[in-house]
């Protein structure tokens, strides 16, 4: 029994140590994420809708290098942001008052947001690929690259709203998360929900250059992530002394 009993602690203290690598791997990782969103042309400020093929294919053919050097390192290092969603799916799966359908539906929807992340990244490398290739058809990959970055909200919303559910379901008495957390999940929801009218709107604050579709919806991301780094940070700790790792 005491061998059994050091080997469940051995194993809680790597499971926490994994998690806590996963953790502060996070804050790197964002700053990189960061320095590309600023290095790429065409965030600072957004490209309009409204921009004639001709604008958008000079666009591209002035700011080629700038625009390959963001979309090749947001591809490599997109993906390296996914393992911070995972630690809070592996907070979700510690929740007693709900089956695990919460945390498995919320790593799916994780993992359909970076996909639809990934795929905006080569639209954008393509078009910037050949420049030259004939404005018009710039333009066309320049929009699929945009409508995929902005307007496919869908994923993401589910992910608030599941981690919302988790938290509500959760044991009042010992919470894996604080209630507040499922309040603010709902509310980043509805603040990036709208932006799905950046498919239908050219102009205006749903369109994908607006102040709802672009600023407030990755604003809002940014600021969940942050928020979430600390509530799973106080997470872990808690974790910690309940394990006696």
């Amino acid at each position: 029994m005491q061998v059994l009993a050091e080997k469940e602690k051995s194993s809680s203290a790597s499971n926490l140590r994994a998690q806590r690598a996963a953790l502060w791997s996070s804050p790197a990782v964002a700053l990189v994420l960061l320095v590309l969103f600023v290095a790429f042309p065409g965030f600072f400020p957004p490209m309009s809708p409204g921009m004639t093929a001709a604008e958008v294919g000079a666009f591209y053919q002035d700011n080629t290098a700038l625009i390959r050097f963001s979309m090749v390192g947001f591809n490599l290092c997109g993906i390296m942001l996914v393992p911070f969603f995972v630690l809070i799916m592996a907070q979700m799966q510690r929740m007693k008052g709900q089956s695990h359908i919460y945390a498995f539906s919320y790593l799916t929807a994780v993992v359909a947001g970076a996909t639809l992340f990934a795929l905006s990244n080569i639209f954008f490398a393509v078009a910037a690929f050949r420049p030259d290739r004939g404005d018009e058809l710039v333009q066309v990959l320049n929009d699929l690259a945009w409508i995929t970055f902005i307007a496919p909200i869908g994923m993401l919303v589910a992910q608030f709203v599941l981690l919302a559910l988790a938290v509500y379901a959760d044991d009042d008495r010992t919470p894996v998360f604080p209630r507040w957390v499922g309040h603010y999940a709902l509310l980043t929801a509805l603040a990036m929900a709208p932006s799905a009218g950046a498919a239908v709107f050219r102009a205006g604050p749903l369109a994908w250059d607006g102040l709802v579709s672009f600023w407030l919806r990755n604003g809002a991301f940014a600021l969940f992530v942050l928020v979430m780094f600390f509530v799973v940070r106080t997470a872990l700790r808690r974790q910690a002394e309940q394990e006696g790792s």
